[in-house]
């Protein structure tokens, strides 16, 4: 069986920029949201539209 890896990307509409681009393999669901609140929680505090998109 194939293993289906892809990425989510984290996205700031507001900034117009990518924050950050993590491999499915390694970072499921819960990681990158952890990772949303610690990270990249300026962004969220400051009110800016944050995307979670998955890619390929």
């Amino acid at each position: 069986m194939p293993c289906m890896t892809g990425y989510i990307e984290i996205y700031c509409s507001s900034c117009k920029k990518t924050l950050g681009r993590y491999n499915t393999k390694f970072y499921n669901d819960d990681k990158i949201r952890d990772l949303l609140k610690t990270t990249h929680s300026v962004h969220v505090r400051d009110g800016h539209t944050v995307d979670m998109m998955r890619t390929d």
